[in-house]
């Protein structure tokens, strides 16, 4: 939403964000690692996965964005893995067909996500995440 707006603006994806704000969400992913997951949570007290990808997005660029990872993988433009940026979004499917975990790519092959064990950093190439990795998304972009 505009500065002392109430009414959200709709714009196309991706959006262009400043470096300030990219580096403020790397800096806001910091300050939550370790927090605890909570199923359903979107706050501090406790993320769950795309409760946490909702919240920075929310607090760093101002975006308002759909609740489930289901839901976030239908919006921006398709990344191939080779291709990622810092803020890029990837998405897992951790059991079986469906799009249920998301995370924000971070650079050097890692990306933060809220894992049950909490907010995490996790590489890409971990076996685990090889296997369940299905696509990536850029609903940002750098000025």
């Amino acid at each position: 939403m505009p500065e002392g707006s109430s009414s959200p603006v709709t714009r196309l994806l991706p959006i262009q964000v400043s470096d300030r704000s990219l580096k403020n969400l790397f800096s806001s992913i910091e300050d939550y690692l370790g927090t605890r997951y909570r199923p359903g949570g979107t706050t501090p007290d406790g993320f769950d996965c795309s409760g946490l990808v909702q919240y920075l997005y929310k607090i760093n660029f101002r975006m308002l964005l759909p609740r489930t990872s289901g839901e976030l993988a239908l919006l921006g433009t398709m990344v191939p893995k080779s291709q990622l940026r810092p803020g890029d979004l990837v998405f897992f499917s951790t059991q079986g067909n469906d799009i249920d975990h998301v995370g924000i790519f971070i650079g050097e092959n890692s990306f933060a996500h809220a894992s049950n064990s909490g907010v995490k950093v996790n590489n890409l190439d971990e076996r685990y995440f090889v296997y369940r990795y299905a696509f990536s998304a850029r609903l940002i972009i750098t000025e």
